[in-house]
């Protein structure tokens, strides 16, 4: 199983919205960035991903989910009505791809991005790289280990 952290502005799909349905699975749309959009369609049922929270007064890793549904066409790329709306991309070759994830847990304590940048052992996850506005990544196995062990 692989390990993966998607960033999210809570106000939008937090880790609360997660843990207010934990029987449901949330869809992960709107993703617009190409190789973010790689990331998804690596992902596989089962995997485990990190919530973090971005553009908010607490940024950092909030909580646990789990891939329930591999990469399938983003239906928001076709809904005029979205803000994801992307008129270049057709039904019969879509452009974005979307996966369903399910509550795990949220963790003890917020992870601040400030604390993960001073862990030695993630110098190479791109969230604690200056610049790096990725918005879904893969992480290492010890990398994963790390961040939990902070919890």
């Amino acid at each position: 199983m692989a390990k993966w952290l998607v960033k999210t502005e809570p106000s939008e799909c937090g880790i609360e919205d997660f843990a207010r349905t934990p029987e449901q699975s949330i869809p992960w749309d709107g993703v617009r960035n190409y190789q973010a959009r790689n990331f998804l369609r690596e992902m596989s049922k089962g995997d485990e991903v990190f919530i973090y929270h971005s553009s908010c007064k607490h940024i950092g890793v909030a909580g646990i989910v789990e891939v329930v549904r591999s990469a399938y066409p983003d239906p928001t790329q076709f809904d005029d009505s979205s803000d994801y709306h992307d008129p270049k991309s057709a039904p019969d070759k879509p452009r974005w791809d979307a996966v369903d994830l399910k509550f795990v847990r949220t963790l003890p304590r917020l992870i601040p991005l400030d604390e993960l940048r001073t862990l030695p052992g993630l110098e190479n996850l791109p969230l604690v790289r200056k610049g790096s506005r990725l918005s879904v990544m893969p992480v290492s196995e010890s990398e994963w280990r790390i961040i939990l062990g902070q919890a």
